[in-house]
Protein backbone atom coordinates (compact mmCIF):
# COMPACT_ATOMS: atom_id res chain seq x y z
CA UNK A 1 0.00 0.00 0.00
CA UNK A 2 0.98 3.30 -0.66
CA UNK A 3 -0.14 6.87 -0.37
CA UNK A 4 -1.47 9.66 -2.96
CA UNK A 5 -1.45 13.44 -1.94
CA UNK A 6 -4.90 14.90 -3.16
CA UNK A 7 -6.31 18.55 -2.16
CA UNK A 8 -4.55 18.10 1.40
CA UNK A 9 -5.56 14.58 2.02
CA UNK A 10 -3.73 11.37 1.77
CA UNK A 11 -5.41 8.73 0.09
CA UNK A 12 -4.68 5.58 -0.06
CA UNK A 13 -3.55 4.00 -3.81
CA UNK A 14 -3.04 -0.31 -3.93
CA UNK A 15 -0.05 -0.80 -5.69
CA UNK A 16 0.29 -4.32 -7.47
CA UNK A 17 3.74 -5.69 -6.31
CA UNK A 18 5.43 -8.61 -8.14
CA UNK A 19 7.54 -10.30 -5.45
CA UNK A 20 10.60 -12.26 -6.27
CA UNK A 21 8.89 -15.66 -6.49
CA UNK A 22 6.56 -14.61 -9.05
CA UNK A 23 9.33 -12.69 -10.80
CA UNK A 24 11.46 -15.95 -10.76
CA UNK A 25 8.53 -18.26 -12.35
CA UNK A 26 8.37 -15.71 -15.16
CA UNK A 27 11.47 -15.91 -15.67
CA UNK A 28 11.84 -19.24 -16.05
CA UNK A 29 8.80 -19.39 -18.19
CA UNK A 30 10.46 -17.37 -20.62
CA UNK A 31 13.14 -19.46 -20.55
CA UNK A 32 11.96 -22.10 -21.09
CA UNK A 33 9.57 -21.41 -23.90
CA UNK A 34 12.56 -20.02 -25.63
CA UNK A 35 14.75 -23.16 -25.31
CA UNK A 36 11.82 -25.74 -26.59
CA UNK A 37 11.43 -23.04 -30.11
CA UNK A 38 15.13 -22.82 -30.71
CA UNK A 39 15.61 -26.70 -30.29
CA UNK A 40 12.84 -26.83 -32.40
CA UNK A 41 14.14 -24.71 -35.17
CA UNK A 42 17.33 -26.00 -34.91
CA UNK A 43 16.10 -29.45 -35.67
CA UNK A 44 14.63 -28.35 -38.26
CA UNK A 45 16.89 -26.65 -39.75
CA UNK A 46 19.23 -29.21 -39.54
CA UNK A 47 17.67 -31.37 -41.85
CA UNK A 48 18.74 -32.44 -45.21
CA UNK A 49 15.52 -30.77 -47.10
CA UNK A 50 13.46 -27.62 -46.64
CA UNK A 51 10.04 -28.74 -45.97
CA UNK A 52 10.53 -30.02 -42.31
CA UNK A 53 11.80 -26.07 -41.71
CA UNK A 54 9.03 -24.92 -44.21
CA UNK A 55 6.35 -26.79 -42.01
CA UNK A 56 7.82 -25.59 -38.67
CA UNK A 57 7.71 -21.94 -39.43
CA UNK A 58 4.59 -22.05 -41.38
CA UNK A 59 2.61 -23.30 -38.36
CA UNK A 60 3.72 -20.42 -36.41
CA UNK A 61 2.99 -17.67 -39.16
CA UNK A 62 -1.00 -19.18 -39.14
CA UNK A 63 -1.05 -18.50 -35.27
CA UNK A 64 0.45 -14.93 -36.17
CA UNK A 65 -2.22 -14.75 -39.09
CA UNK A 66 -4.75 -15.60 -36.21
CA UNK A 67 -3.51 -13.04 -33.93
CA UNK A 68 -3.08 -10.36 -36.82
CA UNK A 69 -7.21 -10.74 -37.40
CA UNK A 70 -7.77 -10.58 -33.38
CA UNK A 71 -6.02 -7.41 -33.41
CA UNK A 72 -7.72 -6.02 -36.23
CA UNK A 73 -11.39 -6.13 -34.90
CA UNK A 74 -11.67 -10.13 -36.24
CA UNK A 75 -13.93 -12.53 -34.60
CA UNK A 76 -13.24 -15.63 -33.38
CA UNK A 77 -14.00 -17.57 -36.62
CA UNK A 78 -12.79 -15.39 -38.66
CA UNK A 79 -9.55 -14.94 -37.26
CA UNK A 80 -9.15 -18.71 -37.42
CA UNK A 81 -10.14 -19.03 -40.41
CA UNK A 82 -7.42 -16.13 -41.49
CA UNK A 83 -4.67 -18.33 -39.86
CA UNK A 84 -5.98 -21.05 -42.17
CA UNK A 85 -5.58 -18.74 -45.05
CA UNK A 86 -2.28 -17.98 -43.93
CA UNK A 87 -1.22 -21.50 -43.94
CA UNK A 88 -3.44 -22.72 -46.71
CA UNK A 89 -1.79 -19.86 -49.36
CA UNK A 90 1.76 -21.28 -47.48
CA UNK A 91 0.95 -24.54 -48.41
CA UNK A 92 0.03 -23.66 -52.34
CA UNK A 93 3.46 -22.24 -52.77
CA UNK A 94 5.04 -25.32 -51.41
CA UNK A 95 3.86 -27.74 -53.14
CA UNK A 96 5.66 -25.39 -56.17
CA UNK A 97 8.74 -24.29 -56.79
CA UNK A 98 8.19 -21.08 -55.49
CA UNK A 99 9.23 -22.16 -52.38
CA UNK A 100 12.99 -22.57 -53.41
CA UNK A 101 12.44 -20.40 -56.31
CA UNK A 102 10.83 -17.59 -55.98
CA UNK A 103 10.78 -14.79 -58.34
CA UNK A 104 13.22 -11.78 -57.94
CA UNK A 105 10.27 -9.45 -58.80
CA UNK A 106 7.76 -10.83 -55.93
CA UNK A 107 10.22 -9.93 -53.54
CA UNK A 108 10.76 -6.44 -54.94
CA UNK A 109 6.93 -5.86 -54.86
CA UNK A 110 6.61 -7.19 -51.39
CA UNK A 111 9.44 -4.73 -50.15
CA UNK A 112 7.16 -1.41 -52.26
CA UNK A 113 4.01 -2.75 -49.88
CA UNK A 114 6.02 -2.74 -46.80
CA UNK A 115 7.89 0.63 -47.50
CA UNK A 116 4.06 2.40 -48.91
CA UNK A 117 1.97 1.01 -46.64
CA UNK A 118 4.12 0.69 -43.41
CA UNK A 119 5.45 4.61 -44.19
CA UNK A 120 1.56 5.35 -44.76
CA UNK A 121 0.40 4.10 -41.49
CA UNK A 122 3.92 4.86 -38.54
CA UNK A 123 3.26 8.42 -40.85
CA UNK A 124 -0.23 8.40 -39.34
CA UNK A 125 -0.26 7.12 -36.57
CA UNK A 126 -2.22 4.81 -33.92
CA UNK A 127 -5.25 6.68 -34.08
CA UNK A 128 -5.75 6.36 -37.43
CA UNK A 129 -5.39 2.65 -38.01
CA UNK A 130 -8.62 1.49 -36.46
CA UNK A 131 -10.31 3.75 -39.11
CA UNK A 132 -8.62 1.89 -42.43
CA UNK A 133 -11.03 -0.70 -44.19
CA UNK A 134 -11.40 -4.30 -42.34
CA UNK A 135 -9.99 -6.12 -45.87
CA UNK A 136 -7.30 -3.54 -46.59
CA UNK A 137 -5.54 -4.44 -42.78
CA UNK A 138 -6.51 -7.79 -42.74
CA UNK A 139 -5.27 -8.25 -46.77
CA UNK A 140 -1.80 -6.31 -45.74
CA UNK A 141 -1.36 -9.17 -42.95
CA UNK A 142 -1.81 -12.03 -45.26
CA UNK A 143 0.20 -10.60 -47.29
CA UNK A 144 2.91 -9.90 -45.29
CA UNK A 145 2.98 -12.67 -43.39
CA UNK A 146 2.78 -15.21 -46.39
CA UNK A 147 5.52 -13.49 -48.23
CA UNK A 148 7.71 -13.84 -44.92
CA UNK A 149 7.02 -17.30 -44.45
CA UNK A 150 8.13 -17.50 -48.23
CA UNK A 151 11.05 -15.66 -47.54
CA UNK A 152 11.55 -18.13 -44.81
CA UNK A 153 11.64 -21.20 -47.10
CA UNK A 154 13.42 -19.78 -49.46
CA UNK A 155 16.33 -18.51 -47.02
CA UNK A 156 16.51 -21.86 -46.14
CA UNK A 157 16.77 -23.45 -49.60
CA UNK A 158 19.68 -20.86 -50.00
CA UNK A 159 22.02 -22.50 -46.93
CA UNK A 160 21.82 -22.80 -43.34
CA UNK A 161 24.65 -20.45 -43.20
CA UNK A 162 22.43 -17.65 -44.80
CA UNK A 163 19.68 -18.32 -43.08
CA UNK A 164 20.90 -17.62 -39.93
CA UNK A 165 22.77 -14.81 -41.21
CA UNK A 166 19.67 -13.03 -41.84
CA UNK A 167 18.32 -14.36 -38.71
CA UNK A 168 21.34 -13.12 -36.69
CA UNK A 169 20.98 -9.53 -38.75
CA UNK A 170 17.72 -9.26 -37.02
CA UNK A 171 18.08 -10.04 -33.66
CA UNK A 172 21.57 -7.94 -33.46
CA UNK A 173 19.72 -4.98 -34.46
CA UNK A 174 17.19 -5.56 -31.79
CA UNK A 175 19.47 -6.38 -28.92
CA UNK A 176 22.21 -3.29 -29.66
CA UNK A 177 19.24 -0.80 -30.44
CA UNK A 178 18.23 -2.33 -26.78
CA UNK A 179 21.48 -1.67 -24.75
CA UNK A 180 22.33 1.50 -27.07
CA UNK A 181 19.05 3.07 -26.41
CA UNK A 182 19.18 2.54 -22.61
CA UNK A 183 22.37 3.86 -22.10
CA UNK A 184 22.26 6.73 -24.56
CA UNK A 185 18.77 6.91 -25.86
CA UNK A 186 18.19 10.93 -25.55
CA UNK A 187 15.71 11.57 -28.89
CA UNK A 188 12.38 9.48 -28.82
CA UNK A 189 11.86 8.19 -32.19
CA UNK A 190 8.13 7.64 -32.60
CA UNK A 191 6.72 8.83 -28.96
CA UNK A 192 3.25 7.95 -29.76
CA UNK A 193 4.03 4.70 -30.98
CA UNK A 194 6.91 2.96 -29.32
CA UNK A 195 8.06 6.10 -26.22
CA UNK A 196 10.54 3.16 -25.55
CA UNK A 197 12.84 3.90 -28.47
CA UNK A 198 15.02 6.18 -29.48
CA UNK A 199 17.09 7.78 -31.95
CA UNK A 200 20.41 6.87 -30.18
CA UNK A 201 18.95 3.40 -29.93
CA UNK A 202 18.31 2.89 -33.88
CA UNK A 203 22.37 4.16 -34.81
CA UNK A 204 23.67 1.59 -32.21
CA UNK A 205 21.71 -1.39 -33.58
CA UNK A 206 23.20 -0.47 -36.77
CA UNK A 207 26.70 -0.43 -35.71
CA UNK A 208 26.04 -3.90 -33.97
CA UNK A 209 24.65 -5.10 -37.62
CA UNK A 210 27.78 -3.69 -39.19
CA UNK A 211 29.82 -5.54 -36.54
CA UNK A 212 28.29 -8.53 -37.19
CA UNK A 213 28.48 -8.23 -40.52
CA UNK A 214 32.06 -7.61 -40.91
CA UNK A 215 33.00 -10.70 -38.21
CA UNK A 216 30.27 -13.44 -40.69
CA UNK A 217 32.62 -12.19 -43.69
CA UNK A 218 35.49 -13.09 -41.55
CA UNK A 219 33.80 -16.66 -40.61
CA UNK A 220 32.96 -17.05 -44.77
CA UNK A 221 36.43 -16.64 -45.39
CA UNK A 222 38.17 -18.57 -43.12
CA UNK A 223 35.59 -21.82 -42.34
CA UNK A 224 33.98 -24.28 -44.41
CA UNK A 225 30.11 -23.62 -44.40
CA UNK A 226 27.61 -24.91 -46.77
CA UNK A 227 26.75 -21.38 -48.41
CA UNK A 228 27.50 -17.84 -48.43
CA UNK A 229 26.31 -15.71 -45.94
CA UNK A 230 24.15 -12.74 -46.68
CA UNK A 231 27.13 -10.73 -45.94
CA UNK A 232 29.09 -11.81 -48.01
CA UNK A 233 26.57 -12.27 -51.22
CA UNK A 234 25.87 -8.17 -50.96
CA UNK A 235 29.47 -7.62 -50.66
CA UNK A 236 30.25 -9.59 -53.57
CA UNK A 237 27.57 -8.61 -55.32
CA UNK A 238 27.44 -4.98 -54.29
CA UNK A 239 30.77 -3.91 -53.01
CA UNK A 240 31.56 -2.53 -50.07
CA UNK A 241 29.83 0.76 -50.37
CA UNK A 242 26.53 -1.57 -51.66
CA UNK A 243 26.84 -3.97 -48.67
CA UNK A 244 26.60 -0.39 -46.22
CA UNK A 245 24.09 0.73 -47.78
CA UNK A 246 21.87 -2.47 -47.71
CA UNK A 247 22.32 -2.80 -44.32
CA UNK A 248 21.20 0.57 -43.35
CA UNK A 249 17.93 -0.20 -45.38
CA UNK A 250 17.89 -4.30 -43.66
CA UNK A 251 17.75 -2.03 -40.37
CA UNK A 252 15.74 0.57 -41.11
CA UNK A 253 12.74 -2.17 -42.22
CA UNK A 254 13.92 -4.02 -38.98
CA UNK A 255 12.89 -0.66 -36.68
CA UNK A 256 10.06 -0.46 -39.27
CA UNK A 257 8.45 -4.17 -38.85
CA UNK A 258 8.52 -3.30 -35.00
CA UNK A 259 6.84 0.05 -34.97
CA UNK A 260 4.17 -1.12 -37.33
CA UNK A 261 3.25 -4.08 -34.77
CA UNK A 262 3.67 -1.87 -31.78
CA UNK A 263 1.26 0.82 -33.85
CA UNK A 264 -1.12 -2.48 -34.45
CA UNK A 265 -1.07 -2.96 -30.40
CA UNK A 266 -1.74 0.20 -29.41
CA UNK A 267 -5.19 0.86 -31.36
CA UNK A 268 -6.04 -2.36 -30.25
CA UNK A 269 -5.20 -1.32 -26.78
CA UNK A 270 -2.87 -4.90 -26.39
CA UNK A 271 0.31 -5.06 -24.67
CA UNK A 272 0.68 -8.28 -26.52
CA UNK A 273 -0.40 -10.10 -29.54
CA UNK A 274 -1.60 -13.10 -27.77
CA UNK A 275 -0.54 -15.30 -24.82
CA UNK A 276 0.58 -17.99 -26.93
CA UNK A 277 3.81 -18.24 -26.42
CA UNK A 278 4.61 -18.18 -22.04
CA UNK A 279 6.49 -15.47 -20.98
CA UNK A 280 6.99 -14.20 -24.46
CA UNK A 281 3.48 -12.97 -25.50
CA UNK A 282 2.61 -13.85 -29.04
CA UNK A 283 4.37 -14.97 -32.20
CA UNK A 284 3.89 -11.53 -33.84
CA UNK A 285 5.84 -10.20 -30.83
CA UNK A 286 8.71 -12.46 -32.01
CA UNK A 287 8.09 -12.57 -35.58
CA UNK A 288 7.53 -8.40 -36.28
CA UNK A 289 10.88 -7.22 -37.44
CA UNK A 290 11.53 -9.99 -39.47
CA UNK A 291 8.23 -9.52 -41.74
CA UNK A 292 10.17 -6.83 -43.76
CA UNK A 293 13.19 -7.67 -43.22
CA UNK A 294 13.75 -11.30 -44.99
CA UNK A 295 12.03 -9.85 -48.31
CA UNK A 296 14.33 -7.45 -48.89
CA UNK A 297 17.22 -9.26 -47.51
CA UNK A 298 16.15 -11.90 -50.86
CA UNK A 299 15.30 -8.65 -53.08
CA UNK A 300 18.58 -7.69 -52.38
CA UNK A 301 20.45 -10.86 -53.01
CA UNK A 302 18.62 -10.79 -56.17
CA UNK A 303 20.83 -8.48 -57.59
CA UNK A 304 23.68 -10.19 -57.29
CA UNK A 305 25.62 -12.96 -59.18
CA UNK A 306 24.81 -15.53 -55.91
CA UNK A 307 21.15 -15.87 -55.96
CA UNK A 308 20.71 -19.00 -56.43
CA UNK A 309 21.51 -22.12 -53.79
Amino acid sequence: MTWHVMAGRCLPVAVPVCSPGTTDAMLLQRVITALVLVGLLLLAVAQNTVWPFALLTLGLMAAAGWEWGRLNGAGAAVAWFFGGLVAAAGLAALSGPWAGHAPGGLWWAVVALWALGGGLALRSGPLAWPRLPRAARWSLGLVGLWAAWLALAHARALGINFLLSALCLVWMADVAAYFGGRRFGRRKLAPTISPGKSWEGVWSGLLGVVLLALLWLSIDRHFSVDSASLYTRLQQGLGWIGMMLALVALVAFSVGGDLIESLVKRAAGAKDSSRLLPGHGGVLDRVDALLPVLPLALALTSLTSLNTP
